[in-house]
């Protein structure tokens, strides 16, 4: 039988500020009513389904205080301000910040919150058009936009369920103060469900609970930074040398603490925060009483000093060192592990989300029970232990529902399933036998520490609170510093250590926020100074960050084009007054282990008096793309589902339209074929990659052009015409079809 540990990390970092006790962002909150309690309340569903829960103290202690409606956030007092009281500062920033809801399935599917975020603009507004946005919004508008910025965020569990909810929705615009009460009242019952709830899957037996060191720091880099010199030996380093293995001991012990204070025990389990290990951390982890620990697949290739290679269909080549817990011993303590098979975790996390819940849930399904036969035909019928790990909270907005119908099929199809059991991590540690002398340092992403440590804003960080520590340390050897005082500042420096704070640091990951968790691990450090009443160093009141990651630049058209549909930059003039949308390779909140590099660059859309035009430019030439295998799509926004591809067929380049699930072969009215043409890359094209154009004919009325393309999660751009034509050249062959079946 294939036992099936599936673990789901649930964490936020810690945000509020200990000297004004605001909580700067929303998430512990928003994630709350979203995730958290539906997470764990679906497995009622299917109750001989096991798994573990990973939750992290930081994110427990601000929940139960939000719980407890003793926590306060800007977003919060300004969702419950009643709307006409509103001020320009707070219509600014009501305005800037209450649409930050992935698009698709969190404001779309609301007409109303639609419609809102349509006449605000969908770019943030510039200081410049604020006032302009506001004057947009009538008092009726704002109050239906605080309804929807939390109604967006309430569990499909609720919406589903709850008849205060189901009549909010079903109303949907003109709501009244009395309705954003009933969903303040809603708020707070599902903050209160959320830790009970987990405490009672827990007494049933039906999960495991674990733990995060408390602030969730990278606990090597705790006990000596010096250990990122091990894969990275020429590296730059800050400017003092980090080594507190008693602050990583403490945020073990006071972990298991908050665990037993809130579930009435202490957990045996612990992922390490970002899955990073070392040897130093391992008699840390066993003297605070945790008996398993897990990290990533890579960790243990280079521990091993093999690689997990896999076939064409993503099989690991060798399950029999994979799929299997082990023994770590180090500094005179052992600690059981095992490490997660990262394909397998993202294609829930990467790529399940666009595809049918009962078609993932299958596909998944038939992997494991392949990797379950595969282990026991290497190891003479042997029984695999297949670790699932990843994120719990970020990934579900990206799915359909919530992600419910997908884990709803996951949950049933591993029900009493004849050759797949799932088992709690403790379980699937029990009866570890092989024996890892010691663990190669590292982290999940990359079996290395670079995310944390490498950049050079990370650098400065690091050296900042070095500087403060040995404050603090010079403190406690000061007679005349009480030990209160002293446990405060320690506080703060606890809470700077997490990682959060250095995971949006450098070019590799950003968000709407990077400002914010800027600002807070600043704030915090600056903080133990004043608690120790010591002058606080002058670059703490100044942003550490120094390189940014845009997402991506978007331009709007400038002017009328007139391109010769060639497959080339003929001219230089052709595309001048062409919109643009850059594609860069940024992660946020989730990163992917393996994924691929970017394929497209750069869109330019844009209009003559008739037509639309669309280029992609590729890293490569598009049509050794299309050789390979690849397909470019643009999605329509307008009518749902429907998508336009270009890829090979049988040698010949081809277009298609698609409807929902369905082939379209243009458009079902028309039968019209689509085409392009696919060209040489230019010397002077952008970064020398290949150039794919699309041309539609717009035959609706000439006013000023909507904008044509948007970012979405993977980086892809969408389309949004009226009554359109296709016209364009394939090998050749001109075409033209008006198919008025493509419309906002």
């Amino acid at each position: 039988m294939t036992r099936v540990a599936i673990l789901w990390h649930m964490h936020q970092p810690y945000y509020e500020d200990l000297a004004t006790h605001e909580h700067i962002l929303p998430w512990v909150r928003l994630h709350a009513l979203k995730d958290y309690y539906g997470m764990v309340a679906i497995l009622r569903e299917c109750p001989d389904v096991k798994m573990t829960f990973n939750l992290v103290p930081s994110l427990l202690v601000q929940l139960e205080a939000f719980a407890e409606d003793r926590a306060r956030d800007r977003y919060l007092e300004l969702s419950l301000k009643p709307a006409a009281a509103l001020d320009h500062h707070d219509i600014d920033f009501v305005l800037e910040n209450f649409f930050h809801a992935q698009r698709q399935h969190m404001i779309d599917i609301y007409p109303r919150y639609g419609e809102l975020l349509a006449r605000r603009g969908g770019s943030e507004p510039t200081p410049a058009d604020r006032r302009t946005a506001a004057a947009r919004f009538s008092p009726d508008d704002l109050r239906d936009l605080q309804v929807w910025q939390k109604l967006a965020w309430i569990d499909p569990l609720y919406l589903d369920n709850d008849a205060r909810v189901r009549a909010l929705v079903a109303k949907g615009r003109g709501f009244s103060e009395e309705d954003k009460a009933v969903l303040r009242r809603v708020e707070l019952e599902l903050l209160n469900k959320v830790i009970p709830e987990y405490r009672d899957a827990a007494a049933r037996g039906q999960i495991e609970l674990s733990a995060s060191p408390f602030y969730h720091p990278i606990l090597p880099l705790l006990c000596d930074t010096d250990i990122y010199l091990r894969t990275h030996p020429d590296s730059r380093m800050p400017r003092l040398r980090f080594q507190h293995p008693e602050d990583a001991a403490e945020q073990l012990e006071r972990a298991s603490a908050s665990h037993r204070r809130l579930f009435g025990r202490r957990p045996v389990g612990l992922w390490p925060s970002e899955g990073s290990v070392s040897d130093a951390m391992v008699p840390l982890v066993a003297r605070a009483g945790f008996r398993w620990m897990a990290t990533d697949e890579l960790i243990l290739a280079r521990t091993l000093g093999v690689t997990f290679s896999r076939d064409d269909y993503g099989h690991v080549e060798l399950p029999e060192r994979l799929y299997t817990p082990y023994i770590i011993r180090a500094g005179g303590a052992t600690v059981a592990c095992t490490f997660r098979d990262h394909v397998l975790s993202d294609l829930i996390g990467f790529t399940y989300s666009g595809w049918p819940a009962e078609t993932a849930a299958d596909d998944f399904v038939s992997r494991l029970v392949e990797a379950g036969r595969r282990y026991r035909d290497r190891t003479g019928g042997g029984d695999a232990l297949i670790p699932i790990i990843l994120d719990g909270e970020n990934a579900w907005e990206h799915f359909e529902g919530g992600g419910r119908p997908f884990l709803r099929a996951l949950y049933r199809r591993l029900s009493g399933h004849p050759e797949v059991r799932t088992v709690t991590m403790a379980e699937a540690c029990k009866g570890a036998k092989q024996e890892l002398a010691g663990i190669f340092p590292g982290s999940w992403i990359d079996a290395n520490f670079y995310i944390w440590i490498g950049h050079a804003d990370d650098q400065k960080a690091w050296t900042q609170l070095a500087d403060a520590h040995a404050a603090l340390d010079g403190a406690t050897r000061t007679a005349g510093v009480d030990k209160a005082t002293l446990a405060e500042a320690h506080e703060e420096l606890l809470i700077a250590e997490g990682s959060d704070w250095f995971w949006w640091y450098g070019d590799d990951h950003s968000s709407a926020h990077d400002l914010e968790f800027d600002d807070l691990f600043r704030r915090h450090v600056r903080n133990a100074y004043g608690r120790l009443k010591a002058p606080v160093p002058d670059e703490l009141f100044v942003s550490n960050i120094s390189t940014g990651a845009s997402a991506g630049t978007q331009t709007e058209p400038t002017a009328l084009l007139a391109p010769a549909l060639d497959g080339e930059e003929t001219s230089y003039f052709e595309w001048l007054g062409a919109g643009t949308l850059e594609i860069r390779e940024v992660a946020g909140a989730m990163h992917q282990t393996d994924r691929r590099p970017a394929v497209v660059t750069l869109v330019h859309f844009g209009f003559d008096d008739e037509r639309m035009f669309v280029r992609v430019d590729a890293t490569q030439r598009v049509l050794d793309l299309l050789a390979d295998g690849r397909e470019f799509s643009l999605k329509f926004f307008s009518p749902a589902g429907l998508r336009f591809s270009v890829r090979q067929v049988a040698g010949r380049t081809a277009g298609t339209f698609w409807a929902g699930s369905g082939r379209r072969d243009g458009c079902r009215r028309h039968g019209a074929r689509a085409g392009l043409t696919a060209g040489r890359p230019q010397a002077g094209a952008r970064r020398g990659g290949g150039v794919l154009r699309r041309r539609v004919r717009r035959a609706c009325s000439r006013s000023r052009a909507p904008s044509a393309a948007s970012a979405d999660r993977a980086g892809g751009a969408g389309l949004v015409v009226r009554r359109a034509a296709l016209a364009g050249v394939v090998w050749g062959r001109a075409w033209a079809h008006p198919c008025p079946c493509v419309r906002v």
